[in-house]
């Protein structure tokens, strides 16, 4: 094993750590934003627009911490890391 294919191996799975946690922590919000505007139409139905308001508003900032999560993974992935180019070189050697 070289320096190379450990380096891609650890840039691999950071990547996909990072994926794993947006995904997983954008559905924990959504379901909670979602569960606390059900129990509050529950307790105020008169307020229902007001409450979709607001509901839509936080589900929209909840949306865009994954996508500019998603930005930053790859950047640091194809950028930062060059992982394509490390692909490319270690399969070189490997031929």
């Amino acid at each position: 094993m070289t320096p190379e294919t450990l380096i891609v191996a650890v840039l691999i799975l950071g990547f996909s750590l990072i994926v794993f946690g947006v995904a997983v922590g954008s559905a924990i919000g959504d379901g909670i934003v979602a569960s606390k505007a059900v129990e509050a139409i529950a307790r105020q139905p008169e307020a229902r627009g007001n409450i979709f308001t607001f509901f839509f508003l936080g589900v929209g900032i909840l949306e865009a911490f994954p996508i500019i999560a998603l930005v930053l993974g790859f950047y640091l992935f194809f950028v930062v890391a060059n992982v394509p180019s490390l692909v490319g070189t270690m399969l070189k050697t490997v031929h």
